[in-house]
């Protein structure tokens, strides 16, 4: 708090009259952001640990305001306490405001005129400001490329559909998977993707949008962005009124390049899918794995978009196994209940995934590839799974942890932030319970599971760590862990 009063002072030549902590910080991001005001004057301050992310929407608003587009301005910055200061753009979002004004489906003109406003602003941020953006400073990937959606996908699998007990065929799934992502990725992705493009990242100041949020931003599709402007959870848009404001979208869009709309439909509802699925992978982690049930409310608003998909849509591909689980969620009571919170979720149940009566004893390894290298197999099966953790954030860059392992409160907070490692682990979850149920389906033993980092102290650790707990609520599995990183260096 203290570097933030620091940063106003020094800004605005006066002193911090008042310090208001805003709901912002209660999300999922991992961001505190606090309103700071003097006598006259007042700015947001914003504490984030993740470096490369304060980066990325630093470097992006100043680009942003170079284009005259309604980002907030950039007043200070110290990145060496992953601090900033940005100007205060009130307190009203859209999706305040769309909330105010309307009864059921019924909205008031003036809400529907902001959202109006808002989507003939997005070709802008797509093209216009896309054309010449840094794309290096992206984090954490610099396009929503194959890579990603199979994060966003492995996430809606693991954290959701698993967590809320719907059953599939997991082979035909990734079947689903492999089409679904060949098909998204046919579409031309060399523009910006705002990533975050949601009714709660839009403020309403003086009647005029302005921009937040935009810190995930990458090279991608232009479907993805206004997807997730109109099937927005909770904002349960008419879809009269999705329609329309998708109209005006693709009529402002003309102004910027020649995509006709049969072209732009083509790909379209694939992205309004995996942008559904993307939120309901988030829902559930925060919601199902962290008992942050208030997440969990959004989930029916999704449901009911999911429901108007099904009965309306036809992508040109066939997903039956996907389309078969979206029916299963639509249908399901537990789900519909939870916008009520009739229904508190057991999350301890709902983590014993693995439930075969056959006994597997899981070795979980974390090791150096730089000291030591692979573990070696103990069981005769061949070694098992090798995650290479070396593309997620390295917290052993940064002095504060260098003495500390991923088994520490202050690394497990750091590394717990980053989406992608969510994700990662999300990933390697999914493949090794597969395997789990399918050794103790068919009577094996023994299963070997290896996370691997540069120096085996932070990411392996805190990864091995986090399957290892993962996993002892199973049924007849066996976990036992070793770091061998650590090991090496407590020799």
């Amino acid at each position: 708090m203290d570097v933030l009063k620091k940063l106003f002072e020094r800004h605005f030549h006066s002193p911090v009259g008042r310090v208001e902590p805003l709901q912002g910080q209660l999300g999922g991001s991992g961001r505190k952001i606090i309103r700071l005001a003097g006598e006259r004057l007042s700015a947001i301050g914003v504490l984030h640990e993740v470096r490369e992310e304060n980066v990325a929407f630093l470097e992006f608003s100043r680009h942003f305001r170079r284009h005259g587009l309604p980002v907030p301005e950039i007043y200070a910055e110290d990145l060496s306490h992953g601090a900033y200061l940005e100007e205060d753009l009130g307190d009203t979002t859209l999706f305040e405001f769309l909330s105010n004004n309307r009864d059921g489906e019924n909205i008031v003109p003036q809400a529907v005129e902001a959202y109006r406003e808002v989507v003939a602003v997005l070709p802008r941020f797509q093209i216009e400001a896309g054309r010449d953006l840094n794309y290096k400073v992206c984090y954490p990937r610099a396009s929503f490329d194959r890579q990603s959606i199979a994060w966003d996908l492995n996430y809606f699998k693991y954290y959701f559909l698993k967590l809320a007990g719907i059953s599939f065929n997991e082979q035909a799934l990734e079947d689903d998977f492999g089409r679904l992502t060949k098909l998204l990725l046919s579409a031309g992705h060399d523009y910006f993707l705002y990533r975050d493009f949601q009714s709660r990242n839009v403020m309403l100041r003086d009647g005029r949008p302005f921009f937040l949020d935009y810190q995930g931003g990458r090279r991608g599709a232009l479907q993805y962005d206004i997807a997730s402007l109109l099937y927005d959870a909770k904002a349960d848009l008419p879809p009269e009124l999705r329609q329309e404001l998708l109209d005006h979208y693709l009529e402002r869009l003309a102004g910027f390049i020649a995509l006709g709309r049969d072209a732009f439909m083509q790909h379209y509802y694939a992205y309004v899918y995996v942008r559904i699925m993307q939120a309901l992978g988030a829902y559930g982690f925060r919601g199902f794995y962290e008992g942050k049930v208030h997440f969990l409310q959004s989930v029916p608003y999704a449901l009911n978009n999911l429901r108007w998909l099904l009965g309306h849509v036809k992508l040109p591909i066939a997903l039956p196994t996907l389309m078969h689980a979206f029916e299963s969620m639509a249908d399901s009571e537990k789900l519909k209940s939870l916008a009520s919170g009739a229904e508190m979720v057991d999350s301890e149940k709902l983590r014993r995934l693995a439930s075969a009566a056959g006994h597997v004893t899981v070795r979980v390894f974390s090791f150096s590839f730089h000291r030591g290298g692979l573990p070696q197999d103990e069981a005769g099966h061949g070694g098992g799974f090798v995650f290479d953790a070396r593309s997620l954030p390295n917290p052993g860059r940064e002095a504060r942890f260098k003495t500390l392992t991923g088994k520490d409160a202050p690394v497990i907070d750091y590394l717990s932030q980053h989406e992608s490692v969510h994700q990662f682990l999300a990933s390697a979850t999914s493949l090794v319970e597969a395997s789990v149920s399918d050794y103790q389906r068919r009577g094996f033993q023994s299963l070997m599971v290896s996370f691997g980092c540069t120096g085996g102290q932070h990411r392996s650790v805190y990864l091995a760590e986090q399957l290892a707990e993962h996993l002892r609520g199973s049924n007849g599995v066996e976990v036992v862990v070793r770091h061998l990183g650590l090991e090496n260096v407590d020799k």
